[in-house]
C-alpha cells in the first residue's frame, strides 16, 4: 500500500532553490523516512495509483486556482471522489483543501475581502473536540496562510471544524478526509519568503506587508498536524 503526496503545483523557483518545494516541507513535518511518501505530480500529468493500493494521500497547495478546472485537477477530483468513498485517509492542503471540496459538491471561490496571507490565529469549532485528527489541540493556534480562493459552501454532510473572523472554513471533516485551508508545512522561512514575493500583489490588494511580516511567528500546532496524520495511517 502507498503513502502518496499528490503535488498540484510548485513553489517559486528561486524559493524552491533556497528552501526546497511543498512536497520536502511536508515530507519534514510528516517525519517521513525517504522514501516513504511518493509524490505524484499530478499538475504535470503523473497517473494517480488505483485507489486500491493508497493507504493515504496528502494534497499540497498550489498558485493554480480550483475555479479554473484545469484537466489535471478536474482529473484529480474524480480521483478525490473515489477516495472519499473508499475511506481512504486524505489531507488536502490550501489548494487541496478547496479541490477536495469542489469536488465533494461544495464550492470555492475568491474570498470577497482579498487574500489572506502571514500568520494568523484559528479557531477550532466544537465539534474538533471529538475529531479523530484535530482532538487535543489549543483552543485556538497560528498558521500561515496565503490564498485567493476561499471554501464558499461546504459539501453536503461535511463537518466544520475550524475557522477565524477571516474565513469560515479553515478546516473540515467528510469521512476519512481532512481539508485545511491554512500552511502546516511552512515554517517562519517559508512564510516570509512568500510575502517578499507577492509583496506587489497583496499590496495592490490593500494588504500592509509591513504588517503582515510582524505577524509572522513559529507555528507549532499547524505544523502537529501533519505527524498526526501520520499517525493515524499508523493505527
Amino acid at each position: 500500500m502507498q503513502k502518496i503526496i499528490i503535488k498540484t503545483g510548485r513553489t517559486y523557483p528561486a524559493l524552491a532553490a533556497q528552501l526546497g518545494d511543498f512536497e520536502n516541507w511536508i515530507e519534514r513535518e510528516l517525519g517521513a523516512a525517504p522514501g516513504e511518501w511518493r509524490v505524484v505530480d499530478v499538475q504535470r500529468g503523473e497517473a494517480l495509483p488505483a485507489v486500491a493500493d493508497c493507504a493515504g494521500a496528502v494534497l499540497t497547495g498550489s498558485p493554480a486556482m480550483v475555479s479554473d478546472y484545469e484537466e489535471w485537477s478536474v482529473s484529480t477530483a474524480a480521483w478525490l471522489r473515489e477516495a472519499v468513498a473508499g475511506n481512504v485517509p486524505l489531507l488536502g492542503i490550501c489548494y487541496g483543501h478547496q479541490l477536495l471540496a469542489d469536488a465533494l459538491g461544495g464550492q470555492v471561490g475568491y474570498h470577497p475581502q482579498g487574500p489572506e496571507a502571514g500568520v494568523v490565529d484559528i479557531r477550532l469549532l466544537p465539534e474538533a473536540g471529538q475529531d479523530p485528527l484535530l482532538a487535543g489541540l489549543p483552543a485556538a493556534f497560528p498558521a500561515a496562510v496565503i490564498h485567493w480562493q476561499s471554501v464558499t459552501a461546504l459539501p453536503p454532510g461535511a463537518v466544520r471544524l475550524a475557522a477565524n473572523d477571516f474565513e469560515a472554513n479553515h478546516a473540515f471533516r467528510i469521512g476519512s478526509a481532512w481539508g485545511v485551508q491554512f500552511h502546516p508545512e511552512f515554517d517562519t522561512a517559508a512564510m516570509a519568503a512568500y510575502l517578499h514575493h507577492l509583496a506587489p500583489a497583496l499590496q495592490a490588494a490593500g494588504k500592509s506587508v509591513e504588517v503582515l511580516h510582524q505577524s509572522l511567528r513559529p507555528t507549532p500546532h499547524a505544523a502537529g498536524l501533519l505527524q498526526r496524520f501520520a499517525r493515524l495511517l499508523a493505527h
